[in-house]
């Protein structure tokens, strides 16, 4: 499915490699992100993508100067700034001219997933958002997420399911929110998880430590929407839930360090981690040394 959106857009943009995230947090509807990057473009015109009833919101890397883009055949021509966000309707086949360097971060946006969101939110359904077509806005909250998804990208392999589900779901409920007019019918505070649902969460989670989990199995464990669990799990643990998860990865691997049977491969395979290399990157920034450093350390 990941290399699905990768292919899709890739080709659109004239493109080879295309890394993707995909995330079925609603369980409705995928929100995904593709990192287009091109050094050297042939003066061509992007393909079509197939039309259907999602958007895409592009969070722009690089300058873009005098960029040409058409939506429903009618032409703008804009200076698109890195930082920069434009969004794009998908039922109306936008197109731009690829002349010059570009390096983008695609997310795609279905509109099953607005509405799933609106109904998450207790709002009304999105009929539109509101946008200038081919023009560029500066809005910190997708060049902020956009930044967190970088890594991700570039080590697929090592992003935590959590993590990913969190950052994505947070696109959709910001778009929904700054450009379709999304207000909560109801702004009564959501409270935190009742204690069963704290003790079910963090059992299911250590359960799944070594594989991981979505953040949308853990809310069903809890017989909650995904939105609200996500709310309530910071609520109370005071941290999101792909946090908590890998500040027990890294208790659990000081635990595993003691055993001097166990490689830094075991360890990383018991924890979670993808690779030695993965271990040593999480436990270095959240402990100040590397897990060989930690566990000489221990030994003397």
């Amino acid at each position: 499915m990941t290399e699905a959106y990768g292919q899709r857009f890739g080709e659109a943009l004239r493109v080879e490699n295309a890394p993707a995230i995909v995330t079925r947090a609603l369980r409705t509807a995928d929100i995904a992100v593709t990192e287009i990057r091109c050094d050297s473009p042939l003066l061509e015109m992007s393909g079509s993508i197939q039309q259907e009833d999602a958007f895409l919101v592009g969070l722009t890397l690089c300058d873009r100067p005098n960029r040409e883009y058409w939506e429903d055949g009618r032409r703008a021509v804009c200076d698109l700034r890195a930082g920069e966000t434009c969004l794009s309707d998908m039922k109306r086949n936008p197109t731009a001219l690829l002349d010059k360097p570009y390096h983008t971060l695609v997310f795609y946006l279905p509109r099953a997933a607005l509405d799933a969101i609106a109904d998450d939110a207790n709002a009304p359904r999105i009929h539109d958002l509101s946008y200038e077509p081919g023009a560029g806005v500066n809005d910190d909250t997708i060049s902020g997420l956009g930044s967190l998804l970088l890594p991700a990208l570039s080590h697929s392999d090592e992003a935590n399911p959590l993590f990913v589900d969190h950052v994505l779901l947070a696109v959709g409920v910001h778009v929904a929110q700054t450009y379709g007019g999304m207000r909560p019918i109801s702004r009564l505070a959501r409270g935190g998880l009742t204690p069963w649902q704290e003790r079910r969460a963090r059992e299911f989670l250590l359960a799944n430590i070594k594989r991981g989990v979505a953040l949308r199995e853990v809310a069903r464990e809890c017989g909650i929407s995904v939105g609200h669990f996500s709310h309530a799990f910071r609520r109370t643990l005071g941290v999101a839930p792909h946090k908590w998860l890998i500040e027990q990865r890294v208790v659990l691997s000081k635990e595993k360090l003691r055993v001097d049977e166990l490689s830094l491969s075991d360890v990383a395979a018991e924890c979670g981690f993808s690779d030695q290399s993965h271990l040593t990157r999480v436990f270095r920034q959240a402990v100040g040394v590397s897990p060989g450093a930690w566990r000489r350390a221990l030994q003397r």
